[in-house]
């Protein structure tokens, strides 16, 4: 199975695959607007702005897996997202990335890629606040990061508060970007 073949909803309900984005390198996120990493919104927003000429996408996977910290319509957290933060990427009808009913896109990524970089202390928190956390390969929270190549390939995964402006995230895209 490629990534490219797996099929997703765009938020508007539209049936598409994810081979339109063939050739293109891939920040793929999992998003919540009731989290309090929620204004990553704003970072990303400014990413993509830098580096969607150069072939770049994020593509934002909306869930509410976290303490149901997405609990709006698709209507509602596009609207959401576009007010409050100028969201113009991609987004997507909301999706499980977590457990026995994980969306397809969502085996594959956490499959391909098992780990993370960082969110040991992120996780630390989450457990010192008795929230209950997933093991790996399993995403962590809201805003984990997947990026995948031109070839469609998962080359690296990113902890929820990696933020958009992480140089050693910014490191990967670039230089996949680049080649």
């Amino acid at each position: 199975m490629s990534i490219y073949n797996i099929p997703v909803k765009t938020i508007k309900g539209q049936e598409i695959q994810l081979d339109q984005y063939q050739g293109q390198v891939l920040l793929i996120v999992n998003t919540a607007s009731k989290c309090g990493l929620t204004p990553q919104y704003e970072g990303l927003q400014q990413l993509y702005h830098d580096k969607k000429s150069a072939g770049f996408e994020i593509l934002g996977f909306p869930a509410n897996d976290f303490l149901e910290q997405e609990p709006a319509s698709e209507a509602e957290i596009e609207e959401f997202c576009s007010l409050n933060y100028k969201v113009d990427f991609p987004l997507f009808s909301k999706i499980t990335v977590v457990g026995e009913t994980k969306h397809p896109l969502y085996q594959y990524l956490t499959s391909a890629q098992p780990t993370r970089v960082g969110g040991e202390a992120f996780q630390q928190k989450l457990e010192k606040a008795n929230i209950p956390v997933r093991s790996l390969p399993e995403v962590l929270w809201n805003f984990e990061k997947f990026v995948v190549n031109k070839q469609g390939e998962v080359i690296a995964r990113f902890s929820p508060d990696t933020l958009a402006t992480d140089p050693q995230l910014i490191e990967v895209i670039e230089a996949e970007l680049n080649k």
